[in-house]
């Protein structure tokens, strides 16, 4: 792909929407402003990645010839091949930086983000495994400066969850974890096995882009709103007011809980924050297999009853099935480091778009 002509008409947009900023007729309108402003700031990291990758494009032609030319083991040619594995990695990061910047940006992928834990299949075993994605999930947005907020949890006997529902909110959250949606599974011997016996247990990830009013309209005669009092940990106050909420929207018969909050007004936002985003996600999984019906081999982001993901403890493996992507790193992957696994992702997504894109 030709990046060259797509990096001048990010700089002819670029004058574009820099001239329709300095009108201040604009401002008088705030969401136009708004989107021009973000569209700036994008276009202008655009630039700077397309000027970077221009720079490192003419590097690597200067450093190549003095690789073929050099006698083998010299200090020149020792140079060149350390600065052209270094271009080399940096073109190919800049790349996709810029393949990305040609499509048009997805207006979820910018949203903050409710994730749904739920114990599949395995008993016990399946809410312990539950707990180690929460955890999972909360240090990996640590690691990109996200913060994570819990809404709502259900814990099992053995200290697992029978079901946890949390928010994560930061940059590109959704862009990242919307690839985390569908069937997880384990394979490991239970704390409570007596026997050695390795079992397969299921834990289901819902991840949902927060959506907003002008998303989802929901009419007042359309939910049944009840208040109860809170169970579980959370606190004196929490346990002993009304203040959790729970909300059931009448046409889909959804049902949504939240309770770890002691205002229940706070609850109450939260519940209807929730419910807003399982209907947007729902909205937009009826899209999305509408685009899958075309393109079959399209990379699988919001069907629940699909297996994404085996985590096999025994060899220290994890496999992402939508890519037969296997890596031997798994005390790593549960601590957080998922990067290995949603960026080859996030590339295939990617390369397909790419290819859908008219000619």
């Amino acid at each position: 792909m030709d990046l060259q002509p797509h990096i001048e008409k990010f700089r002819r947009r670029f004058a574009e929407v820099e001239a329709a900023l300095s009108n201040p007729k604009v401002f008088e309108h705030n969401q136009r402003a708004q989107e021009l402003s973000r569209e700036y700031a994008r276009l202008k990291d655009l630039i700077a990645t397309g000027d970077a990758w221009l720079k490192t494009v003419a590097d690597l032609a200067e450093n190549r010839p003095l690789l073929a030319t050099e006698p083998a083991g010299s200090e020149l040619a020792l140079m060149a091949a350390e600065e052209i594995t270094r271009l080399t990695a940096a073109e190919k990061r800049l790349t996709f930086a810029l393949q990305c910047g040609v499509l048009p940006p997805d207006p979820t992928d910018s949203r903050n983000t409710i994730i749904e834990l739920r114990a599949g299949a395995g008993g016990s075993e399946s809410a312990l495994f539950a707990a180690d994605l929460y955890r999972m999930y909360t240090r990996y947005a640590e690691t990109q400066g996200w913060k994570v907020e819990a809404l709502d949890s259900s814990p099992s006997d053995l200290g697992g969850f029978r079901e946890v529902i949390f928010t994560v909110t930061g940059t590109n959250v959704y862009k990242r974890l919307k690839y985390e949606s569908g069937v997880h599974r384990v394979q490991r011997v239970p704390a409570t096995e007596a026997q050695g016996r390795i079992h397969t247990s299921t834990a289901t990830v819902a991840v949902l882009p927060e959506a907003q009013e002008v998303d989802i309209e929901i009419k007042p005669d359309e939910i049944e709103i009840n208040v109860c009092r809170a169970s579980g940990k959370g606190g004196q106050g929490v346990n002993t007011t009304d203040s959790a909420v729970q909300i059931i929207h009448k046409p889909t018969g959804m049902i949504v809980r939240c309770a770890d909050q002691r205002s229940q007004q706070k609850n109450k936002v939260q519940a209807l924050s929730v419910l807003r985003s399982r209907l947007l996600d729902r909205k937009i999984a009826e899209e999305n297999a509408k685009y899958a019906a075309v393109r079959k081999d399209q990379v699988g982001t919001g069907e629940r009853s699909e297996k994404i993901r085996t985590y096999n403890f025994p060899q220290n493996r994890v496999t992402d099935h939508r890519l037969e992507l296997t890596i031997y790193n798994l005390a790593n992957v549960v601590e957080g480091e998922l990067d290995g696994l949603i960026e080859p992702l996030m590339a295939h997504d990617l390369d397909e778009k790419l290819k859908a894109l008219p000619l």
